[in-house]
Formats: structure tokens, sequence, C-alpha cells
């Protein structure tokens, strides 16, 4: 994956953002709920459309699935060898509570795994991206982009973990509890990757449900900065399945066995 590939698809994932803050910066907005009880909003649509528009035009020949696209059945998506997988606007419940941790995550998946990723947040104006063979970064407002990596946690730091804002539950406080004295970093959607890709926390652990298009470009951002999201077996998540749900995983880095082991014997 080229750099000047990748900040082609940065472009539009802020495209979409911008769409996203016109709705976001409008007093009320539409929601609805889908057929899972989850909410829908105005936003997700406009983005939505601005993605898969943008991918169309860039790459015609790359298929497209998208959490609003959800329908397309396996069998139409075992032959493909290569396509994007798109969240247009994850953390919708984030967004109508107005904390601007929300983002526009976008991911190129090839034979089962996300090679390249983009995960921007419009409100907080941060776009995390990461490539298999050019590295992750992050740019910040109008700041140059910076690369990132995960930070390898020593014997003497404190144990610095990620969790949900939104989706806290008994299991994972029994987990974190179990694992000992450590600090806790609350944030919404897929920004809980992209702190322990740039060595902001060394382990999020989610043991509750969630999609492949809620991972899948994150998951691209912490492979390209030495990290990894496995299962709990230590397996890489894998894309593109017959049930497009995640099992339990965890982040980390690639090369921090001992805390892996460390969580595996506390389930």
């Amino acid at each position: 994956m080229s750099e000047p590939f990748l900040h082609q698809i940065i472009a539009i994932a802020k495209a979409a953002g911008q769409g996203i803050m016109t709705v976001y910066n409008q007093p009320g907005g539409e929601i609805v709920l889908k057929a899972d009880q989850s909410p829908l909003t105005e936003a997700d649509l406009l983005s939505n459309r601005i993605i898969v528009d943008g991918l169309a035009r860039l790459t015609p020949d790359i298929p497209v699935l998208s959490e609003e696209s959800a329908e397309i059945p396996y069998q139409q998506r075992a032959a493909w060898q290569r396509f994007w997988l798109v969240d247009p606007l994850d953390g919708t419940k984030e967004f109508i509570k107005r904390n601007g941790e929300f983002t526009v995550n976008i991911a190129l998946v090839e034979q089962g795994r996300p090679i390249l990723g983009v995960v921007h947040a419009p409100a907080l104006d941060v776009c995390y991206a990461g490539a298999a063979g050019t590295g992750a970064f992050v740019e910040r407002g109008q700041h140059r982009a910076k690369p990132i990596q995960v930070c390898l946690r020593s014997a003497q730091d404190t144990l610095k973990i990620v969790a949900s804002r939104s989706h806290r539950d008994a299991r994972t406080t029994a987990l974190l509890d179990h694992l000992g004295p450590h600090e806790c970093i609350t944030m919404g959607s897929s920004l809980k990757f992209c702190l322990v890709a740039e060595g902001s926390a060394h382990f999020y652990p989610r043991l509750g449900p969630t999609m492949e298009w809620d991972t899948a470009a994150a998951h691209a951002v912490v492979d390209a900065a030495g990290g990894k999201v496995c299962d709990l077996s230590g397996t890489p998540l894998r894309y593109n399945k017959a049930d497009l749900h995640n099992p339990e995983f965890f982040v980390l880095a690639d090369t921090d066995r001992a805390l892996l082991s460390a969580v595996q014997n506390c389930l």
C-alpha cells in the first residue's frame, strides 16, 4: 500500500467527517432505530453515501461492505479476495451524547486481513491511519502527520488499560480487577484501539459483542503500529466471515506475550 493511496482514503474519510459535522452542529437531527434497536442517525447515512461514492470513483473494481449494506449475502461476499469494509459512523451513542468520541472507519481487507485502515474523529480533528508496509501515523488538527507505534510495557510501568465508555460490563471489570494495579482510560468508538496503537495505553480488552466493521480499520492501524488484535486464544481476528460478528478480543503490543498470558490466565 503506497502512502499517496493511503492519503486518498484519508481524504474520503475527512469528507465524510465534514458531512457528519454538518449534522452534529445542527440542533436536533433525526434518530431512528435499526432492526437490532441500535440508533441510526442522519449523519450515518450521509457519511455512508460520501464514502461509498468516493471509493467507487477511486477503486471501481473493489466491492464495499458497509454497516449500512450488511445484508449482502455471504455467497456473494465469499468470492471477494479484496474489499472495503466501512463503518460510516462508529460510536453513534457517543454522537448522540455529543462527546465527540465517534469516528469514520474505512478499511481495505485482503484475504481476511485488514491491510489498510483510516480512523478519523471529525469532532476531535484527529485522524489515525496505517497500512501494511507503510507504518502508522496520526494527524492532529493542522499539525504534520506523526509516526506512531505501540508501547511495550516494562516491569516498572503502570499498566494502562482502555475501557469502553458506553459498553462496560461485569466480566471486563472482573478482568481488570484480576490484573491488579492499573490506570484505566475510558474512550468511545474505535479510538480505543488507536490509544494502544500510539502507545498511550498498553491494553484494550473487548469482552462484549462487536461487528467486523467496528474493528477492521483500527485493526489495520494497530497492526501497522506493531500491535496485535487477537481473540482470546491469541489468534488474529479475521474478516469477511459468514457471520460478521467478531469474537471477543484483545488489543496489545504484538510482542507482549507476558501480558497476553496473564490476561488469558484470568479468564
